[in-house]
């Protein structure tokens, strides 16, 4: 089904990425895999040819453009090539609308420059190790000291966590408010008290550096509090659409890759005689699977645009995100299953997909809590 989401200049801007996949990440993907990390090297590459903050205005060097159709590029080229290291989504994606609406002059000028030039390497620390989807658990915590406050806790599972040199924690400010209580402290790197533990050892998603970070007394100026004390959990709310359907957009971009590989494989490869592919079973599970990741393409490019325009609901991103990923998980499941046994070699595209994929049902909200606040939007009760 033709796809009537982008212009011409969203084209170029694809083509002009792509490009800079083939030259700077395809041959060395791999490489970073069995090292953990993608290089900064490659961030200020990014940067330097204007795929980091395309929505970051002109005057601290970003493209100046609000359209999400932009960041959807990216994440579709990055993940139709299998290159899961690039941090680049929870940059662009996630971090991104935190400094945008809610920095301040001063904080913009200081901090927009880098993360469009790749120089500043963002993450945002929302998971601990007792807490999950639950983010009103969070038990870091901060307390105000003259000018400063002060940190204490650990995160889990941060995406870009190694690399990075701006962390946006979402800590505790006052415990008796309840959910009013959070707040969003942006630590720097080299701020005493502020740790990198383990990069983490995940079964997919190898080359994105995923770590544990800890804050023992970090003392965080007063100045790199984002938006209003006791509005964190506000924010969040505010924000994880956004974050949710950029899952939703590697879901539809992974679901068709694979396909389009296996349907490439079950044409060469033969079986009693003839090519697996004229075997009914193969082209009714293929017709099937064909016609499942065509619906959540229409879903998630609709999406895009109701959020483009502002009318993305809370609701409607949870709807995109659980079933897109658990869609994108049987999919990759079955496509492997047609790979026979080449399916369970990781050299093979499909098997990386397959374990690159099975952390999309669980991070940025499980599929349990997707359902729960749909469930909510419901009124059942």
């Amino acid at each position: 089904m033709k796809r009537t989401l982008f212009e011409p200049e969203h084209e170029l801007f694809r083509e002009s990425f792509r490009k800079f996949l083939d030259q700077h990440v395809a041959e060395h993907h791999a490489e970073w895999e069995n090292e953990g990390l993608v290089p900064r090297e490659v961030w200020l590459e990014a940067g330097k040819q204007g795929f980091l903050g395309t929505d970051v205005p002109e005057e601290f060097g970003g493209g100046g453009v609000e359209d999400f159709r932009y960041n959807a590029i990216v994440t579709e080229e990055a993940t139709r090539g299998g290159f899961s290291g690039l941090g680049f989504t929870l940059h662009n994606d996630v971090v991104a609308p935190y400094l945008l609406k809610l920095a301040n002059d001063e904080q913009k000028r200081r901090w927009l420059p880098g993360f469009v030039s790749g120089e500043i390497i963002t993450a945002i620390a929302m998971t601990e190790p007792g807490t999950g989807s639950d983010l009103q658990g969070i038990k870091t915590r901060a307390v105000r000291d003259g000018d400063d406050w002060v940190l204490n806790g650990a995160k889990t599972f941060i995406t870009n966590g190694i690399n990075a040199d701006l962390v946006i924690v979402v800590a505790q400010t006052d415990p008796e408010k309840g959910a009013m209580g959070f707040s969003l402290l942006v630590v720097e790197r080299g701020m005493a008290g502020f740790e990198r533990g383990r990069n983490l050892d995940k079964i997919g998603m190898k080359a994105q550096d995923t770590a544990e970070l800890s804050f023992t007394d970090v003392r965080v100026p007063a100045a790199n509090l984002l938006g209003e004390e006791g509005h964190g959990f506000l924010y969040l709310m505010q924000n994880l659409p956004q974050e949710r359907l950029s899952i939703a957009v590697v879901a539809a971009a992974a679901m068709e890759s694979v396909l389009e590989q296996t349907i490439q494989y079950v044409r060469d490869r033969k079986a009693f005689g003839k090519p697996i592919g004229a075997q009914q079973n193969t082209r009714f599970v293929l017709a099937e699977l064909a016609t499942k990741a065509t619906a959540v393409r229409v879903f998630v490019d609709h999406c895009i645009n109701l959020l483009n325009s502002g009318d993305l609901s809370v609701e409607d991103a949870a709807k995109a995100k659980w079933w897109s990923t658990e869609e994108q998980i049987d999919l990759i499941d079955r496509c492997l299953q047609l790979h026979g046994g080449y399916g369970f070699m990781r050299e093979y595209p499909v098997a990386r997909a397959y374990m690159d994929s099975r952390v999309q049902t669980i991070y940025g909200g499980t599929t349990e809590i997707m359902k729960e606040i749909i469930g909510r939007g419901l009124k059942l009760s």
